[in-house]
């Protein structure tokens, strides 16, 4: 008789009744992020019709690791397992192969690796690990030649190679390693070749090296006993550029070593070695936490007035975690160490001291000479070949539960007219961070990107300014990623949020768009505060005026009474908290809730109009969606408020279930639902046992009094009120202690 006077079906009340449940075993907040570890703002994973990619990839190809750019910027090189390519990228989208060489180990060095136990399906090749432009018609290659390194010049008419000649090739040992899992590095200055590999085939000789040019083959000498496998470390020749480290530094606060390029070598001591070969600690650490000191990557940053140096360092694990940072050294400070006093190893104390130069040892040991430098200064060099202060870096990204393996820098113009430096990140699990540098020397995360389907180190990063676009090889192919994606942002407020400095809003056309080598005055952006209150208004601007948000579309929805709606929010931005409205109430009320992010709404009287999914980020708070929802044969009346904003009726169903309707043809959560209530009526099951087996404890204690035991053997209970059981003396209660009703009130005994 109850449900004619409600007004509902069997399955509207049941409905109710589920949604009764959701309300209280479901979760109702959502929140941004929070903590000081930068969160990419958007996050894209591999396919993601947003982020448009490119891939190239050749049948028969794996391992494309090293990657030259011609000097015009339109021909990328491509080095490969045994082959090398040539890939037009001039137009966007996929790069085109110009042609392709293949340059083999021989037969004979294949046997010679499988005989020494190595694999001849991962390991006997010849993988490409040097990969240089010598001059304008010729390229200079190297590679592991199945464990047997091997380097040769490759010839080159408008960016096509030509084939490798067999009597062309020649050894490199020293200028590419060995194994092809071994670390390695190699920089061309000045018609000069500078490595930093493995010298033999257990890995276990680390070497840097100068080959090609004019000046005599120099190398490090065997005394530096203690630079073992994970200390190879890049090597700075004046005044060419800084190398890319050839992989991790291990011992307490990576190093970096010196070398003058007019170094020839001593004449009786270190003879054809390095004269100049000094190392200093770099410290790169964030306050009260331990020091970064495993170097992955390094580049010189494009910056005013004077360069720096960048790398990307990874802590020590921790805990299970690891943890890596982006750090800027000043090349000032640098020189200024290396200028400094030097340390020397006490062999009887096991400890380092501090030693300053001896007044009769000129020049300056390590320094830039003219001439040879003196037997005395080279031994005094050979044990003080470590500096005594640290170069003390500037953590610019510190970033948790990420290991970075390459590292891109660029710098991109605000219409602030500051020039902000963008940094390109590779991690060992494909993925791409976008970071941005601010004025304040702090970097924030724009966007991730998984380039690949797997997840496999980003194994070589390669900007192509001209292009804009930037090139990462890994084991399948090359994936050509554009450095922005500007039309990602739908409108000006998530435009400005962005914070991307090749992305600006257009409000003559409506679009954020890339940003052109000649701005127009009115675009908008806001690369200080990432501020849309004043960068989106129209008319004149100031920082002072705040508009006032209202939605560009509103979405109608026509629902089922006593439906269950499920009305989605997008998520634009991982650094925003949302929320919802019901019209200008901030608060929502009993018949709705939020889970994941959508809004649960039970349709009964009383609970249409607007609804709005609200995102607060940077300060700034602004409808990321607006529904306008009506019960069907209920219209409501138009907000007058809302007039002259443009409507979209959302057609696809969003009803859950319905009053008496059958079961919605998009989504339904009637397995949820009833997962929920069986689960429900166990628990409740539960809880009634307890309380019966409880309640019973209960009742058995009170029909005994303390001191009492069981009735004697043989004995029966009484049969009437007469034929009562004398219960013995000790045990009889007072008189008192019986209330009218034959209670137990107390326990004093007779």
């Amino acid at each position: 008789m109850a449900l004619p006077a409600l007004g509902l079906d069997p399955w509207s009340l049941l409905g109710l009744f589920l949604f009764q449940l959701l309300l209280l075993l479901l979760p109702t907040t959502t929140t941004g992020s929070s903590g000081q570890d930068p969160v990419p703002r958007v996050k894209y994973y591999a396919g993601d019709g947003r982020r448009v990619l490119s891939l190239f990839h050749q049948k028969n190809l794996r391992d494309f690791d090293t990657l030259l750019l011609s000097g015009d910027g339109d021909t990328l090189y491509v080095g490969a397992r045994e082959a090398i390519l040539a890939l037009n990228i001039q137009d966007p989208g996929v790069p085109k192969l110009k042609n392709m060489i293949s340059w083999p180990a021989s037969d004979r060095k294949k046997s010679d690796c499988v005989f020494k136990r190595k694999s001849n399906e991962t390991e006997c090749f010849n993988f490409i690990r040097v990969l240089v432009s010598f001059n304008a018609t010729h390229l200079y290659a190297c590679g592991t030649f199945a464990f047997s390194p091997a380097c040769t010049f490759i010839e080159h008419q408008n960016s096509y190679l030509k084939p490798i000649l067999e009597d062309k090739v020649m050894e490199g040992k020293g200028q590419s390693p060995f194994d092809p899992a071994h670390k390695h590095t190699a920089v061309f200055v000045d018609g000069m070749l500078y490595s930093g590999t493995m010298n033999n085939f257990l890995g276990s000789e680390p070497i840097l090296i100068r080959t090609l040019g004019p000046q005599p083959v120099l190398k490090t000498d065997n005394f530096l006993r203690w630079l073992q496998r994970k200390n190879l470390s890049p090597t700075q020749h004046r005044p060419g550029p800084l190398p890319p480290s050839p992989g991790d530094l291990a011992i307490p606060s990576a190093p970096i070593s010196m070398g003058p390029e007019n170094d020839v070598g001593g004449e009786k001591v270190l003879q054809k070695k390095w004269t100049t070969f000094l190392k200093a600690p770099l410290l790169c650490a964030q306050p009260g936490q331990l020091p970064f000191n495993v170097i992955r990557h390094a580049v010189l940053l494009p910056v005013c007035p004077g360069p720096e140096m960048s790398g990307v360092s990874r802590a020590w694990q921790i805990s299970g975690t690891r943890s890596s940072a982006v750090c800027a050294f000043s090349l000032k400070d640098i020189n200024r160490v290396f200028e400094g006093k030097y340390k020397a190893l006490n062999k009887e104390t096991s400890r380092w001291t501090t030693h300053e130069v001896p007044d009769d040892i000129s020049p300056r040991p390590g320094s830039c000479s003219v001439s040879p430098s003196s037997d005395k200064a080279l031994t005094f060099m050979k044990d003080h070949f470590l500096m005594d202060e640290q170069v003390v870096g500037t953590p610019l990204l510190v970033k948790s539960g990420v290991e970075y393996t390459q590292l891109a820098v660029e710098t991109a113009q605000g219409l602030d007219g500051h020039s902000y430096l963008v940094m390109y990140l590779g991690t060992t699990t494909g993925s791409l961070h976008k970071a941005v540098v601010s004025r304040d020397s702090r970097a924030y995360l724009v966007e991730e990107i998984q380039l690949f389907p797997d997840l496999e180190p980003v194994r070589n990063l390669l900007l192509a300014p001209t292009q804009g676009a930037l090139f990462a090889g890994f084991s399948g192919g090359v994936v050509r990623v554009p450095r922005a994606n500007c039309s990602v942002y739908e409108s000006c407020v998530d435009c400005v949020l962005a914070r991307d400095p090749h992305c600006a809003w257009d409000p003559e056309s409506g679009i954020c768009r890339l940003l052109p080598a000649s701005i127009p005055k009115s675009w908008r952006q806001d690369m200080e505060k990432g501020n849309p209150e004043w960068a989106c208004v129209n008319g004149p601007r100031g920082r002072s005026f705040r508009p006032k948000s209202r939605p560009q579309i509103i979405k109608e929805v026509l629902a089922i009474p006593n439906s269950i709606l499920e009305l989605p929010c997008p998520r634009l931005s991982a650094l925003a908290s949302y929320h919802w409205s019901h019209g200008t109430a901030t608060v929502l009320g009993a018949s709705s809730m939020v889970f994941n992010g959508s809004l649960l709404l039970l349709l009964q009287d009383g609970v249409g109009g607007l609804y709005q999914c609200w995102a607060t980020e940077n300060g700034f708070s602004y409808p990321v969606v607006s529904y306008w929802v009506d019960s069907q044969g209920q219209p409501r009346a138009l907000d007058p408020e809302l007039a002259g904003i443009p409507r979209e009726r959302v057609e696809d169903s969003l009803t859950m279930f319905g009053g008496g309707a059958a079961l919605a043809a998009q989504r339904s959560y009637w397995p949820h639902f009833l997962t929920i209530t069986v689960l429900l009526a166990l628990v409740l099951s539960g809880a009634l046992i307890l309380l019966l087996l409880s309640r019973l404890g209960a009742l058995r204690a009170r029909g005994k009094v303390q001191g009492c035991g069981a009735l004697p053997p043989g004995e029966k209970a009484p049969l009437s009120r007469e034929q009562h059981l004398q219960l013995p003396k000790e045990c009889r209660t007072s008189a008192s202690d019986v209330d009218a009703d034959s209670n137990h009130l107390g326990t004093e005994v007779a």
